[in-house]
């Protein structure tokens, strides 16, 4: 990663994608990835900018499934734009037993892996719409890298900056992204002094009202 990439990225330490989602929301930015799930219960938050590919149907003859991940750079996370396709895989134990060695971060596929017995195994992060066996070769290829892609809905540009947990997919607009970490911070620190508050015997309504919960993540409050 460059140095301005590890910037950005040590920006969101300690966060996760709900309080990073309700940042967006107050700000008015999209990127929750909806329909993109964890492949396991993973403890903490994997962040790092976007290293984007686009899938689309085979043309004849095939082309490459996933020679691009020797461009990859360790602590990106590669995604991957299949167009929720849940008929064919584009990740399995390979490209998992490869990104690991590689020290990419995480991956999320807008469409399904296969093999994750390796991907558990390892406890390599991945984020898709489900399981399938049946192979993405002869059946989609590598259309174009680092471009505009979508998942989920969410547009996602390349380097943009990528919230992955046990809850699902954010993605930053790397412009946005100092401030919607900023914003995100407050909530969180917000959210912790509740927290002790309830903790200490004041009711969860009080507690509320004097950090000013309700405002947290509405837009201009």
């Amino acid at each position: 990663m460059s140095p301005q990439d590890k910037e950005l990225v040590a920006l969101f330490k300690g966060l996760d994608t709900p309080g990073v989602s309700d940042a967006m929301d107050k700000l008015g930015i999209p990127g929750q990835c909806l329909g993109i799930m964890p492949l396991a219960d993973y403890g903490g938050a994997v962040v790092g900018p976007a290293f984007t590919i686009k899938y689309v149907s085979c043309g004849q003859p095939a082309g490459t499934v996933g020679d691009f991940i020797d461009d990859v750079s360790s602590g990106d996370v590669i995604v991957i734009d299949n167009d929720g396709r849940t008929d064919c895989t584009v990740w399995g134990d390979i490209m998992t037993q490869y990104a690991g060695l590689r020290g990419i971060a995480a991956t999320v596929i807008d469409g399904v892996c296969r093999d994750v017995a390796k991907a558990l195994g390892d406890g390599y992060p991945l984020f898709t719409r489900g399981r399938c066996m049946r192979t993405g070769k002869d059946r989609v290829e590598v259309a174009v890298v680092n471009q505009p892609v979508s998942i989920g809905a969410a547009r996602v540009v390349a380097r943009d900056i990528v919230v992955a947990d046990a809850n699902g997919v954010v993605v930053v607009p790397r412009s946005r992204a100092a401030e919607v970490a900023e914003v995100a911070q407050r909530i969180e620190a917000a959210e912790s002094r509740i927290r002790e508050l309830i903790a200490q015997g004041q009711t969860l309504g009080e507690a509320r009202a004097e950090l000013g919960y309700h405002r947290l993540q509405t837009r201009g409050a």
